[in-house]
């Protein structure tokens, strides 16, 4: 890091000059390097250089926002990982998943979760969930120059609005491209290479008012249609044991479920499409 070499033993003035209230900032000052987007990379395209996450999906319920995420990440034609986690907390009230280059996408998650732990821990109060989105999106605009080179990282984030008073419209969603946005949406999203059939699913499906309960099973039975098109989606693994992240977003908080409650809503589609595979 810039600084630590400094001959005097001192630390050098940005460590003590008064900043902005951006981690991001402070480190594009102490040490570019570290950031993702600043970092050289050969010429040419590197699509394949790295392993890739797929489906994500949010939607709205009455109490709040719901996102999931499928577990598989792949490189080519193989399975790269079948429990990969693309599906986080990004603070108290909100989350944020991600598609395209996995150890990037994780990279810029965990970057992302301290930005705002940072702004609250200077400024005392937390960002809105538009100034959340906001600096999400700079973020992504700082990573363009790898996402033409085919390493993209293209997230979701969605939230509870603790500003708003109506509890009922307090869930919101934005997606993003490449170059930023945001993009807030209305009801439901979805990313990734499965996202066009899991939003096909959530169209028919998903309706205003939606309880917890009734969510949980429509975000999972969503994906399992992503994962029944779309051989980059995985779908829940019985044998292993391996389910959907689902995280819950009310005026509680933001919780990921723990396996033992994904498990049954998982079970319960699987064993429905035993029946009726078209759902």
């Amino acid at each position: 890091m810039v600084g630590a070499q400094d001959p005097g033993g001192r630390l050098p003035g940005h460590f003590t000059a008064v900043g902005s209230s951006s981690f991001v900032d402070f480190l594009s000052a102490a040490a570019p390097d570290l950031l993702p987007g600043r970092r050289p990379l050969p010429p040419g395209v590197m699509s394949d250089a790295g392993a890739h996450a797929t489906t994500i999906i949010a939607l709205t319920f009455e109490h709040g926002v719901i996102m999931a995420g499928d577990r598989r990440a792949t490189m080519g034609n193989l399975i790269a990982q079948r429990d990969i986690e693309k599906v986080f907390p990004a603070d108290g009230y909100s989350a944020v998943g991600i598609a395209g280059t996995a150890s990037l996408g994780i990279e810029m998650t965990r970057l992302f979760q301290v930005e705002l732990e940072h702004y609250e821990k200077i400024e005392g109060t937390p960002l809105t969930l538009e100034g959340k989105a906001n600096r999400l999106a700079a973020m992504i605009r700082g990573n363009l120059g790898a996402a033409m080179q085919g390493l993209a990282v293209v997230p979701i984030f969605a939230g509870f609005d603790i500003d708003t008073g109506d509890t009922a419209s307090a869930g919101r969603i934005f997606s993003f491209d490449v170059t930023g946005g945001p993009y807030e949406e209305q009801g439901y999203a979805g990313i990734g290479s499965g996202s066009v059939f899991a939003k096909s699913a959530l169209k028919k499906r998903w309706s205003a008012g939606l309880g917890r309960a009734d969510a949980v099973r429509l975000a999972v039975e969503s994906l399992y249609d992503a994962a029944d098109d779309d051989s980059a989606t995985g779908g829940p693994d019985m044998t292993r044991g391996i389910f959907p992240v689902v995280v819950v977003v009310t005026a509680d908080g933001a919780v990921r479920l723990d396996d033992d409650d994904v498990r049954p809503v998982a079970e319960a589609v699987v064993a429905e499409r035993l029946v009726n595979p078209g759902g």
